[in-house]
C-alpha cells in the first residue's frame, strides 16, 4: 500500500491569525495548539509539477471558487490567481493566507466531486 498523507501544517507567525481566518472563512475549528481536523473524501490527489523552485500548494474544494476568494480577502488573505478553468479538468483559484501561505480552491459540484468545465 502506498503511503497516505496523514498530517500537514500550514504554518505562519503567532500574530498571523491562522485558526481564526481558517476557521472563518472554510469552518475548521482549531483545538489545542492550533491542530485542526480537516475533512478528507475518498483518495486525496496528489500532483509532481515541474517548477523553477521546490514548492508545495494544498488545494481545498469549495463550491465557489470566486465567492470563496471574496471571502479569503475579507479575512486577510490575498487572491493570487482569480478563478480560471482548465477545460476539461478543473476550476482552480490561487490565494495566500495571512500568513503568506500559498494555497489553492478547486470547486465541487453540489455531490462534492470535482467540476469539470
Amino acid at each position: 500500500m502506498p503511503a497516505p498523507i496523514v498530517y500537514f501544517d500550514i504554518a505562519g507567525p503567532a500574530d498571523a491569525g491562522q485558526a481564526a481566518f481558517y476557521e472563518k472563512v472554510f469552518g475548521w475549528t482549531a483545538g489545542p495548539g492550533g491542530v485542526v481536523a480537516v475533512p478528507v473524501s475518498g483518495p486525496v490527489l496528489a500532483g509532481t509539477l515541474r517548477t523553477d523552485s521546490a514548492q508545495k500548494v494544498i488545494y481545498i474544494g469549495v463550491p465557489d471558487v470566486a465567492a470563496t476568494l471574496t471571502e479569503i480577502e475579507a479575512h486577510g488573505g490575498k487572491t493570487v490567481a482569480p478563478r480560471f478553468e482548465v477545460p476539461g479538468v478543473v476550476v482552480l483559484g490561487l490565494f495566500t493566507d495571512p500568513a503568506g501561505n500559498a494555497m489553492g480552491l478547486v470547486e465541487l459540484t453540489a455531490d462534492g466531486k470535482t467540476k469539470i468545465p
